[in-house]
């Protein structure tokens, strides 16, 4: 079929502000780097030299327990024994509450990650289609334009679209770096506060993420109670994006929000909110699947009326409420995930360390923050960048600089390591080998 070419009109008809913003980001070298793999991917067979994608954080180490549930219990799959009573009835299903069946299932399988410490009332859950549009409708219901969120650096490069945009709130730096290993800290905290003040803009919460990324450590439970005390005396809200909490090696180490909550009798607990998501530690980015946890009546109520924007497709909803109902199949699923997420962690870190590159220590997540600020020419964030496309262009890495994550110290990567398999990851590691030789 043809393609016909419209005429450009000489003076092109204006859209609107948010469609010519440059908040969504997409310039910054994170996407790019991924452009980078969509003109060149790696292939072992078909294009060996190619680029490998290292800057997605994407869970494929647990795939084949997800396919093995599935061969075994086709029935989850399907519309369950009655087919065409089934079909009617996810065909015609469109409450914006969701199917009861699922927010119960995920309750447990919230529970279950935290080691069933706390308690999740699932009519609490509001569904939302990822981690994305929980964090934007948050934004939404807690922020009116021009206000702001206080975010400690590092931060995923994805907030400045999710929390921004289309919200049209800002985004002040919490600012930490490498003399404390990044951790936030008190006088942290009322420094950006007081940033805001001296603008006159008004900060209407703290959004965290534990585990952290891109820093795939967890906040101690000490540092979340001065979170939390912080929030209270300034009367604004705590946003705690925990997407990475059942991707922690060591389970004992990761603290939830809602265990000190728990711990202080809900004393506070209606500014608190809760971000989680299916897409990394079931490694389910496609089904769209995320959640919001809210200890506020109003915002619950608020979130789900504007949920109807970002639903959640009935028949998703049915396949996991039947395979997170299986406390079998996510006690394996939760124990086996972690290991293996443990045995690759170990196995990149201790390759870079092999070659002299130091990782900062993690607990959690899908990738490591690896230090190459000794090998900086020059200790700038542009001494940095112009180490990030050599990475890209000869040695056909795609890892995420430290500047696109907002970090103040030069020389710092993002290397994810949980997207590809095990060879996969040989190669990489055998990359940068010859690259620091």
């Amino acid at each position: 079929m043809a393609i016909i070419e419209l005429e450009q009109p000489s003076s092109p008809v204006s859209l609107s502000k948010m469609a010519t913003s440059d908040t969504h980001g997409e310039n910054s070298p994170y996407f790019a780097g991924w452009k980078a793999y969509d003109d060149d991917p790696y292939d072992e067979i078909t294009n060996p030299s190619g680029v490998i994608q290292m800057g997605l954080a994407e869970n494929q180490v647990s795939f084949d327990i997800l396919e093995e549930y599935l061969e075994e219990h086709s029935e989850a799959a399907s519309w369950g024994t009655t087919k065409s009573a089934g079909f009617r009835e996810n065909a015609l299903f469109q409450d914006y509450h969701g199917l009861s069946s699922f927010r119960k299932a995920m309750a447990s399988f919230m529970e279950q990650i935290r080691g069933n410490r706390v308690k999740f009332d699932y009519k609490r859950i509001v569904l939302t289609a990822g981690a994305t549009a929980a964090n934007e409708l948050l934004t939404f219901i807690l922020a009116d334009p021009g206000d702001a969120l206080l975010v400690p650096t590092p931060y995923y490069p994805g907030f400045d679209r999710d929390l921004r945009w289309r919200t049209g709130v800002k985004i002040i730096p919490i600012h930490c770096d490498n003399s404390n290993n990044f951790q936030i800290t008190p006088e942290a905290l009322e420094a950006a506060y007081n940033e805001a003040q001296s603008t006159n803009t008004k900060v209407r919460g703290v959004l965290i993420t534990n585990p952290s990324n891109p820093l795939g450590a967890t906040i101690d439970r000490e540092i979340l109670e001065q979170i939390l005390d912080f929030v209270s005396a300034k009367n604004i809200h705590l946003v705690s994006d925990e997407i990475y909490s059942g991707s922690v090696f060591r389970p004992e180490e990761f603290t939830s929000v809602a265990e000190i909550l728990q711990d202080r009798n809900f004393k506070g607990a209606e500014r608190v909110h809760i971000v989680y998501s299916l897409s990394k530690d079931l490694g389910l980015p496609g089904f769209r699947v995320g959640t919001i946890y809210s200890y506020n009546d109003h915002v619950v109520s608020t979130a789900r009326r504007m949920s109807s924007f970002t639903l959640v497709s009935s028949q998703t909803q049915h396949l996991l409420a039947s395979m997170l109902s299986d406390e079998k199949f996510t006690d394996n699923y939760i124990r086996t995930n972690r290991e293996r997420l443990k045995r690759r962690y170990e196995m990149i870190v201790n390759g870079l360390n092999r070659v002299g590159i130091e990782c900062l220590k993690g607990n959690g997540g899908l990738f490591c923050w690896m230090n190459l600020s000794p090998f900086l020419e020059c200790p700038t964030t542009e001494g940095e960048l112009e180490l990030w496309r050599e990475i890209i262009g000869v040695v056909k890495l795609n890892i995420s600089p430290g500047s696109s994550c907002h970090c103040p110290n030069p020389g710092w990567f993002r290397v994810c390591f949980a997207n590809m398999s095990e060879n996969t990851l040989d190669v990489a590691l055998n990359r940068i080998s010859d690259f620091m030789k």
